[in-house]
């Protein structure tokens, strides 16, 4: 196995896209060092990335905060300005393992883990956010929504790796939450879960809404009808019972040993009304 802290992007990419055996990334390593230690994967060349410059910085841009894929989830924690800004974002990143593993894993390596259960990914995608990618060919920017492609893949093409995640600018009156159900009551992986972004009205009325659930198909799952069903109310207890029900109609998940597959179709819409509520008091809403 060979070893390359890159200083470059383009460093990094060029070498990923040139190995012709197993490569992966390194940023927090929470993941690959694991799955490396139980054997899991073999990599002939493993590229980290934290010594390229601005790659562990959280910097604002266009009313919203740029987030290095190296950003450690602690550093995230800790940011006022994105959690004010997007606090749902946030929650789902700080529930990724215990004090110790929070202050190496990061957001982008999440996403790029492609856990359906990943705790990171429905807050990033209901927040519409956007990953800017490096490659052989250069920098492409991309939706969080469209990188996941299923357990363990995703969309990134030989030589790709994600640099940064930009979270957007969103009006005063917006906000977004994420809620998980799990058995025990910390450090465990979601059976199943859902993060809410919405914007109202100055009226208190929903202007815009996305729902997003996690764990209950091979990739995150935009609820589109069930985020539809909130606009244009205050979320009264029909609206929400309508939501839960678009949720529950776009799950696909299985039957394991943590859950079965009407527990989780369940629990994703009860967890999606409870986050609704949560983000509708944040954005300055009232029942």
């Amino acid at each position: 196995m060979r070893y390359l802290a890159a200083k470059t992007a383009r460093e990094a990419a060029e070498a990923l896209a040139a190995e012709a055996g197993v490569t992966r990334v390194l940023a927090g390593g929470t993941d690959v060092l694991v799955q490396m230690k139980a054997g899991l994967v073999e990599p002939d060349l493993v590229v980290d990335i934290k010594k390229i410059p601005g790659i562990a910085t959280i910097t604002p841009e266009a009313g919203g905060f740029r987030v290095g894929a190296a950003v450690p989830n602690s550093v995230l924690g800790e940011h006022e300005g994105v959690r004010t800004l997007w606090p749902g974002v946030v929650e789902g990143a700080n529930l990724i393992g215990s004090t110790q593993v929070q202050g190496r894993c990061t957001m982008a390596g999440n996403l790029c883990n492609a856990s359906p259960a990943g705790d990171a990914v429905p807050g990033l995608v209901a927040a519409n956010a956007v990953a800017r990618i490096a490659g052989p060919d250069g920098e492409r920017d991309c939706p969080v929504a469209d990188i996941p492609a299923g357990p363990g893949k995703t969309t990134l093409k030989k030589g790709e790796v994600i640099t940064s995640i930009l979270l957007p600018a969103r009006p005063a009156r917006a906000s977004d939450a994420y809620l998980r159900f799990i058995p025990r009551t910390e450090m465990d992986i979601a059976v199943a879960s859902a993060a809410v972004s919405l914007e109202l009205n100055a009226d208190g009325t929903v202007k815009a809404a996305r729902v997003v659930l996690g764990a209950v198909a091979p990739t995150v799952v935009v609820a589109d009808a069930a985020g539809k069903a909130l606009v244009g109310t205050k979320l009264d207890d029909d609206t929400l019972a309508k939501m839960a029900a678009a949720c529950e109609a776009v799950c696909r998940p299985i039957d394991d040993k943590r859950g079965t597959v009407a527990f989780r179709t369940k629990t994703a819409g009860t967890l999606a009304k409870r986050a609704a509520l949560i983000a509708y008091a944040r954005a300055g809403g009232s029942k």
